[in-house]
């Protein structure tokens, strides 16, 4: 019984310093079964990322530049926005199950090196409509580079993990590239 009295004080006292002067709750604690979460489960994503810069229909297109950023060896200061076919296979014929839209910019001087902001849109099966957000740091001439997912929405709420990404090809003259992406995600 005064076990059950003090959970109760402790509940009264908490919803108190919570409120804000209006009588408003700012806050409370809430647990996990009030949100209907069940058991975390741990999702492996497979799928090609096309970034295509040039040719008849860009995804990619540059919205800002610093005055350094054509002089720049790394592009830096440079900004673009994205909106990426996601692909089962590596050609651009292949079943489209998501987009990648977002934006990166050229963040560093040194290396070719993006900053992702971006969401992985997915259209396809039990994925579809959800969306896993990406913010990282992208050295894109690295063999494997690992940027962490930040959250999702739909059957990734509360997403967290990583994807790794690796270039299929990349074609130095368009710099369109073709990036094979491994994500894992955990989530509800």
């Amino acid at each position: 019984m005064a076990k059950t009295l003090t959970y109760f004080a402790f509940l009264f006292f908490s919803t108190v310093a919570a409120a804000v002067g209006d009588g408003h709750t700012f806050s409370r604690d809430l647990s996990p079964e009030s949100l209907d979460l069940k058991r975390e489960k741990l999702s492996h994503l497979h799928f090609y990322f096309h970034d295509a810069i040039t040719g008849p229909n860009p995804t990619v297109m540059r919205v800002a530049e610093a005055a350094v950023t054509n002089k720049s060896a790394t592009l830096f200061g440079g900004v673009a926005v994205l909106d990426d076919p996601l692909t089962v296979g590596p050609e651009p014929s292949s079943k489209l199950v998501g987009r990648a839209q977002g934006m990166y910019a050229a963040a560093s001087q040194e290396e070719l090196g993006l900053l992702m902001v971006m969401n992985l849109a997915f259209m396809e099966g039990k994925y579809n409509g959800s969306t896993l957000s990406v913010l990282g740091r992208n050295t894109i001439f690295s063999k494997v580079r690992e940027m962490p997912i930040v959250g999702g929405s739909g059957v990734f709420r509360y997403a967290r993990g990583y994807v790794e990404a690796r270039t299929y090809s990349f074609n130095v003259i368009s710099g369109n590239a073709v990036v094979e992406y491994n994500v894992y995600a955990f989530h509800y």
